[in-house]
């Protein structure tokens, strides 16, 4: 991990190879389409056969012929994105475009929608959750059942098969009601100590980016780019009508957002030093501020005073939000300066008067611990509130000292986020760092709470907004799958594949089994190798894949059939990847095209149902890294009737983050989890009938 590098003064700086990375490409026009075409074929091919599977294909190639031909609209619309190019400054894509048709145009709720969750593994001084039976404390006690007896007596289970699923999944077809089984305390110093080291930490970060110290990202390709790495800290998403807008990043400032169960403070956690890169202060005297934040809420809510859930409105439809947020502003200059300050912050870090219990024990099928983190991490509990859904990282530490990451998508890919949360982690909390008195602060040094004045048109809307957003997370089937059974190191050595190509191939295998047909699948590439590059699309969905879906179905198949089939399979993706992560992808490259349609201009090409059907993602995937430090991480589903996956692929252990909706019959994650299980033994029992070197086929 780069940021974990010890700091070494000949080190190259954070941003020195910014300078030299190449602009994102503009693709060539005849392969992006060549490569469109070609996607196209495992969505026609569910529809046509024979001939008339023929013909569809041709027409699409016409389409594309016709659109690039000499003179042609595809022709005139590349020249203006060559253009755009032009007079972007450093990346012709996130410079103008995607930030805008990606998210600040989106007017859904960030909640659940848009914002991703990443959870911390535990301190080793951190409580049990409440509720956890000692008989499952082992956090890789889920292995679902497999159909094959002595598969399920090697796994420990009991029982299995559709019969079994189907029993267990039914167990849970609806929302967990937290807020009716968990126990609200309050604030607890171990929890406080806990958040003040890692707001310490995060606070260390910043620094040493800020003094370009972090050694920055490369690969055997070459060094990556930076700049996300400068719009994780000191900013926010601000709602505007029609399409948001950013904050400016604040680097001189010295504070934090702290959420006390609804009550906001800003404190102070670097010293007031005037450099442009200040030092965090002590670990001890950042606890001692946040103790006396949570003494004066607790004054403050002994005595009745209603704590403002401000947060909540923060979690709405955005221009519900746009408008509440400027009614506030309308209504005092004090919550302009509350507001300004929580995005100017470092981050925003939530305190939790509670710790979420554990799921049933007799559940084989839900991660128990994990799964109530996820909640927690994912929205909250009580229409989302203690919560601040427009800052770009948000802690939340529950009293047990779990803790986790939401993150804003918009100005940082979960990538970035999820490498800081290496470096947070990498020291668990240091006790010498702390003095007996730490805690028996009471003064009012180094902090102040942010305050409010509301109307009765405010308080209206944050109830009418609870609700809205308890609909959303009663509907979010957000579950954990540790698939233990291998990891990459077997998958390289055995089955002698890419690991992330592979478990693209199992989620194609699990869909199908799941919904009996293929669906347009996004994986995203990473383009940081160009200056400013985000991500662009890897479909994967190919002929490739289709084509090994279909042989493992097939009971006429042979293994060594399958296992040709999957090295194809991997390989094209692997081919995929390459070309995606290079800035060839012709995903955004179409979408910059067609934006440059001007009034009365339209060709076949984009008003073919099939442009549209090839980018309905129902199989929503990222993978993004081993995962180590983490419990697991996830986001929400595309589509309503689709699965958002997002995956840690450890060497020994895989991580699945899966969200489907609870209000489409289609969908189920629980049965999801039992399909990519059932896929990755499937695979594991071809792979290894190919290898006579595998080790007793037992797990590497």
């Amino acid at each position: 991990m780069f940021a974990l590098s010890s700091y070494r003064k000949e080190q190259p700086k954070t941003f020195s190879n910014q300078s030299i990375l190449p602009r994102l490409p503009i693709p060539d026009l005849e392969k992006s389409l060549e490569g469109y075409v070609k996607s196209l074929g495992p969505i026609l091919e569910q529809t046509y056969e024979g001939s008339a599977l023929a013909n569809e294909v041709e027409k699409r190639k016409l389409f594309a012929k016709d659109f690039a031909a000499p003179g042609g609209l595809g022709r005139a619309l590349q020249e203006r994105l060559k253009d755009l190019d032009h007079v972007s400054p450093n990346n012709w894509l996130n410079d103008t475009l995607w930030l805008g048709l990606a998210y600040h145009t989106w007017r859904a709720p960030l909640l659940i929608n848009s914002n991703w969750w990443l959870m911390f593994a535990p301190d080793s001084a951190d409580p049990a959750p409440p509720n956890q039976d000692s008989s499952s404390s082992s956090w890789t006690s889920m292995v679902v059942p497999d159909s094959n007896p002595k598969q399920a007596a090697k796994s420990g289970s009991q029982g299995g098969g559709e019969e079994w699923i189907s029993k267990q999944i039914g167990k849970f077809s609806g929302p967990v009601k937290w807020e009716e089984i968990v126990k609200k305390e309050w604030i607890s110093d171990w929890q406080i100590r806990k958040a003040a080291w890692i707001a310490r930490r995060f606070a260390e970060f910043r620094t040493k980016l800020l003094r370009e110290e972090i050694l920055p990202d490369s690969s055997k390709a070459g060094p990556f780019d930076m700049h996300q790495y400068s719009r994780m800290f000191n900013l926010s998403r601000i709602p505007l009508p029609n399409s948001d807008a950013f904050s400016v990043v604040d680097n001189r400032a010295t504070h934090i957002t702290l959420m006390i169960d609804n009550y906001i403070y800003s404190i102070d956690i670097f010293s007031p030093s005037g450099n442009s890169a200040p030092e965090p202060l002590p670990a001890s005297q950042i606890e001692q501020r946040f103790q006396s934040a949570v003494t004066d809420a607790k004054k403050r809510k002994d005595r009745g005073e209603k704590a403002d859930c401000i947060g909540v409105l923060t979690a709405d439809e955005r221009d519900n939000w746009t408008k509440n947020r400027e009614h506030l502003l309308m209504l005092s200059p004090q919550n302009r300066a509350s507001l300004d300050s929580i995005s100017s912050s470092l981050i925003s870090l939530s305190l939790d008067p509670y710790t979420l219990p554990s799921t049933s024990s007799d559940d084989p099928i839900r991660l128990a611990p994990v799964d109530s983190q996820v909640r927690n991490t994912a929205s909250g509990i009580d229409g989302a509130q203690n919560r601040w859904f427009d800052k770009a990282v948000s802690v939340m530490v529950e009293t047990n000292g779990r803790a986790g990451i939401m993150g804003e998508h918009s100005p940082v890919d979960a990538l970035i986020p999820s490498i800081v949360g290496e470096y947070v982690l990498a020291q668990p909390v240091d006790q010498s760092q702390f003095t007996s008195s730490s805690n028996t602060s009471t003064g009012t040094e180094g902090w102040k709470a942010l305050n409010w004045v509301v109307d009765e048109q405010i308080n209206k809307e944050i109830t009418e907004c609870k609700e809205r957003n308890q609909k959303l997370i009663d509907d979010s089937d957000a579950s954990q799958l540790w698939w233990n059974e291998y990891g990459a190191e077997w998958i390289k050595a055995v089955a002698k594949q890419s690991p992330d190509a592979y478990i693209q191939q199992a989620l194609q295998l699990a869909w199908y089994k799941d919904q009996g047909y293929a669906t347009a699948t996004y994986e995203t590439a990473s383009t940081r190798m160009m200056l400013h590059g985000r991500t662009d699309v890897i479909r994967s969905l190919s002929n490739e894949s289709r084509s090994f879906v279909k042989s493992m179905l097939d009971d006429k198949s042979n293994d060594a059939k399958r296992y040709a089939l999957l090295t194809e399979a991997c390989k094209a993706h692997n081919h995929l990847t390459r070309q995606s992560s290079a800035g060839q992808g012709y995903d955004r490259h179409l979408m910059g095209l067609k934006v440059h349609l001007r009034s009365g201009e339209s060709h076949p090409l984009f008003d073919d149902e099939l442009y549209s059907k090839s980018q309905e993602w129902k199989l929503s995937t990222s993978g993004l890294s081993a995962g180590g430090k983490f419990m697991g991480t996830g986001f929400g589903a595309a589509w309503p009737d689709g699965y958002g996956i997002n995956y840690l692929a450890g060497p020994y252990l895989v991580k699945f983050g899966i969200e489907s909706k609870f209000s489409c019959e289609k969908t189920s994650t629980q049965r999801f989890k039992h399909n990519i299980v059932q896929s990755l033994r499937d695979i594991r029992r071809v792979c290894e009938s190919n290898n006579d070197s595998a080790p007793s086929k037992a797990k590497i």
